[in-house]
């Protein structure tokens, strides 16, 4: 018997485990379709250490394929569904993906990415909400997902093995790179990730047996962590595809919500909501309400610790190496600004430029080390590996801070040029490549400027080629030469036009002289 799913659908078979906009699972129902799952997936072929993707919004699906993949010892790579094809079939080509499950709502993107020149080479490939046609290119027969479990038995499946998720994230060079850890190993005891879900709800202060909302994109590090793991200590995930803060505050009460993971940006569009729609909200089931992924203005976090009492608590972490820092209500109100502290077992060091450490109240480059031995690779690239490693275990997200005198982390600045745009994270080095191909651009710098809305927002700044004169025609065009290449986040809002772009005799990019003027009135220097 399966220590994940099962002991809950024996406890509370009638329960609702899951509930997402077509309709709710029971835990029976999960537990019996997770197996069904696992049995097609093996009659395709896949093995102890395969890979397969999914392309999906929210749905119930998506958390029934994360728990087949624990169980059958596979990676499970969740794809973005903002990119485009030409994006999505280098993923499904790195990670070596041998099946493919879509939402019915992206078909045309799966259409397109089995098109590519270089295409993933897939054994099955499965719709989710629909029933499935063949494929443009008429060599891949795609099936439909109720079809594809109703032919496997509901039995637990035999030999079961720990397998988890690969997340891709972009990188400074522009191709998204795979992220293994600890919590993407294949081939240990399931009760592995028993544990791993019972240690985070405990971390994180999530009761089991409470409900998780999960209102953001569970392609996300974050949103998996905070409502899949939550869900292996028998804690239901309510979810929507997209995010409506007049909704949230109904599905809070309506579900009696215990926990949920938001970010900045959709605190800002709640506070904006109708006085009479914010007094009719109680809340008074919330216990925690996480928080991460990006900046959140210190007016809009006390504004909703004040709506929403004490509950509001903040992380810092990455995908590369979890949650690292935790900080309360109560802590970041007398320390404003301040990540808070690490978790228990993590362990920051924070190292100056020549090498030392650093003593408290200085800066430098902010490393981890995870004190339990966990560590990560990126897939395909021991390099970049290396690279993001000062010692076995001991790594780097790129950013730099200090502690203060008690502990308490601070950031000051991130090395890399990251850009956070309501949660998500977008490197500037893809954007400017796509620019730099167009005819009309010699060199370009991306780079992130204020946003009230979403923290940050994409900007470009070209320096132009000979002969070429700017205009709103060019700007247009600009734009949608970003459109037809990248995902829609990653297009630039604005364009500015530069004699000259900033670069230093060794050829560095001096971005700062051409962002800090966008900053020099936000409070902040990034």
């Amino acid at each position: 018997m399966a220590n994940l799913i099962a002991p809950f659908a024996n406890a509370k078979p009638e329960e609702i485990a899951l509930v997402d906009d077509f309709g709710e699972t029971t835990w029976t129902d999960f537990n019996e379709r997770v197996n069904q799952l696992v049995h097609a997936l093996r009659d395709k072929g896949l093995k102890t250490g395969d890979a397969f993707a999914v392309v999906s919004g929210n749905r119930r699906e998506y958390f029934e394929a994360f728990a087949a993949a624990a169980h059958g010892g596979w990676l499970l790579v969740p794809v973005n569904w903002h990119l485009v094809a030409k994006e999505v079939a280098y993923i499904l080509a790195d990670s070596g993906s041998k099946a493919l499950l879509v939402d019915s709502r992206f078909v045309e993107l799966a259409e397109a990415t089995m098109l590519q020149p270089e295409g993933p080479n897939l054994d099955v490939v499965v719709i989710m909400g629909t029933e499935a046609d063949t494929f443009a290119d008429e060599t891949e027969q795609a099936v439909s997902y109720e079809a594809f479990l109703s032919e496997q038995a509901t039995a637990e499946p035999e030999d079961q093995l720990l397998g988890g998720p690969m997340f891709y994230t972009s990188g400074t060079t522009g191709h998204p790179k795979g992220v293994k850890s600890g919590l993407s190993q294949t081939g240990a005891p399931v009760d592995v990730l028993k544990m791993i879900g019972e240690g985070i709800s405990g971390m994180l202060g999530i009761a089991s047996g409470g409900k998780s909302l999960l209102v953001g994109p569970v392609y996300h590090s974050a949103q998996w962590a905070f409502s899949f793991l939550p869900l292996l200590a028998g804690t239901s995930v309510v979810m929507r595809h997209k995010f409506d803060g007049e909704e949230v505050l109904r599905l809070i009460d309506q579900y009696q919500i215990t926990n949920t993971h938001l970010v900045p940006t959709q605190f800002t569009r709640m506070l904006r909501l109708g006085d009479g729609i914010r007094k009719a909200f109680d809340g008074s089931s919330l216990g925690v309400v996480w928080h991460g992924a990006a900046p959140c203005p210190p007016q809009i976090k006390r504004r909703m610790i004040e709506w929403w009492g004490p509950v509001i608590n903040e992380y810092y972490g990455s995908t590369e190496g979890s949650i690292v820092t935790t900080v309360s209500s109560e802590d970041w109100l007398s320390r404003p600004g301040t990540l808070g502290k690490p978790v228990a077992i993590m362990e920051i060091l924070v190292i100056k430029e020549d090498g030392s450490h650093a003593v408290a109240g200085e800066s430098g480059t902010l490393y981890v080390k995870n004190l339990m031995g966990s560590d990560f690779e990126y897939h395909n690239a021991p390099e970049k590996t290396s690279d993001a490693h000062l010692e076995p275990g001991v790594f780097t997200f790129g950013d730099v801070g200090y502690l203060d005198q008690d502990g308490y982390l601070f950031m000051s600045d991130r090395k890399i040029d990251m850009i956070i745009s309501g949660g998500v994270n977008i490197y500037p080095a893809e954007i400017e490549g796509t620019l730099i191909d167009h005819p009309a651009i010699m060199d370009a710098a991306v780079f992130g400027v204020p946003n009230e809305e979403f923290g940050e927002e994409v900007k470009a700044a070209v320096e132009l080629a000979e002969g070429i004169q700017a205009s709103e025609q060019l700007t247009e065009d600009l734009i949608d030469h970003c459109r037809e290449h990248l995902a829609g986040f990653k297009v630039p809002r604005s364009v500015d036009y530069e004699d000259q772009l900033p670069r230093h005799p060794t050829g560095k990019l001096l971005k700062r002289l051409l962002r800090d003027k966008y900053w020099e009135d936000s409070g902040r220097t990034i």
